[in-house]
């Protein structure tokens, strides 16, 4: 009797044995869940999480007081805390999203962050001191064949058809063309080069969706000519010819992503309207918790506009950033969170069109196969 329970046992192991290789051959250790949604960040400093830090000529933020609200020490964040993205990637049940340039990053199954403070849609916008946005694709192209790698074929283009592709770009574009030391950009007109950036925005959106992206989520640009810089720059109002420049491609932008839904399959999207947010908590500031909402809470000079946030030397900071709608010209981290929040459950369609974030995210993409 004991000699047949212990061929049993060993039949019984053997048969395990058996079914675990069988199961394992079929199934890849690590691979995402169908349902799994990750996010994939390209931009300026409205989402740099930290990718400046790598750059060797680039506008930083790792020390005080940036991150002073929640990050100790400083990320590289231009805020005072988190991100816009940080929020969405808590909403979407993930962790902060690395940024591609920090040393030892290669897990990308949850996405990747390639923004880099300055950052444009035009190579010729702050060059050799920024990832510009074309190079962003290009890393995103290199994270896509190593998670081929790892996952395969099909496991990839699941996790990329499902996951969001988040953008904030064009505000550098913008603001070099009101720099006096641009050489190129004066010499076209305003409407050819709202044109130029357009065009290349468009190039980048339809690169991303013939390597497998199809869940876009794109904030217009902010309202440059109401930032704490530009009122220093003109006796503390909003500067119109700015604004109406920044108007101009918002409007541009709107037009191409209705198009891109109808030219490119099961593209989907989400037009984030930043302008009129920032625009409203600007002109209803109580409504929204602020006390301040032109002046930056970091800075020297009027407005706190010139920038020198934590640089060497003496700058300004205020006492509670939560008052303020702005950190250093950058929004605050109550301002992000408030952002964010109108951006995965807003209902207004001046805010936030067709739909919200959190709809995209559920979103099943066979819903729209042809």
């Amino acid at each position: 009797m004991g000699n047949l329970s212990k061929l049993s046992l060993h039949f019984l192991f053997l048969l395990l044995n058996l079914l675990i290789k069988l199961t394992s051959s079929q199934i890849k250790i690590g691979s995402p869940s169908n349902n799994h949604v990750a996010l994939f960040i390209f931009g300026d400093s409205l989402f740099d999480a930290g990718n400046n830090n790598y750059l060797k000529n680039a506008g930083k933020a790792n020390f005080f007081p940036y991150g002073e609200t929640f990050f100790h020490p400083p990320t590289g964040r231009f805020s005072d805390g988190r991100l816009i993205p940080d929020f969405i990637a808590d909403y979407l049940n993930l962790p902060l999203i690395e940024p591609y340039l920090r040393p030892g990053n290669r897990n990308y199954t949850n996405g990747v962050n390639f923004a880099s403070g300055g950052a444009g849609a035009l190579l010729e916008t702050f060059p050799g001191k920024t990832i510009d946005l074309k190079t962003q694709v290009n890393y995103f192209k290199k994270v896509r064949k190593q998670l081929k790698q790892r996952l395969g074929s099909n496991a990839t283009s699941t996790l990329l058809s499902n996951a969001i592709f988040l953008f904030s770009i064009g505000i550098n574009d913008y603001s070099r063309r009101f720099s006096t030391n641009s050489s190129f950009i004066p010499f076209y007109s305003k409407q050819d080069y709202v044109k130029m950036v357009i065009h290349n925005v468009s190039a980048v959106l339809q690169e991303i969706h013939k390597n497998g992206g199809r869940k876009f989520v794109i904030a217009n640009v902010a309202p440059l000519g109401c930032l704490p810089n530009m009122r220093a720059q003109n006796h503390g109002g909003c500067m119109n010819e700015v604004s109406g420049l920044v108007k101009m491609h918002n409007y541009e932008l709107d037009i191409l992503l209705q198009s891109l839904e109808h030219q490119l399959q099961d593209f989907q999207y989400v037009y984030f309207n930043l302008y009129d947010s920032l625009i409203q908590r600007i002109n209803y500031p109580s409504t929204y918790g602020f006390k301040e909402v032109k002046a930056a809470c970091c800075g020297v000079g009027p407005y706190r506009g010139m920038g020198n946030c934590g640089r060497k030397g003496v700058y300004e900071l205020c006492e509670d950033p939560n008052k303020y709608l702005f950190f250093d010209g950058h929004p605050t981290q109550k301002a992000n969170y408030q952002l964010a929040q109108l951006l995965w459950s807003g209902k207004n369609k001046r805010f936030i069109r067709p739909y919200n974030l959190q709809h995209l995210s559920q979103v099943e993409l066979k819903m729209f196969m042809k």
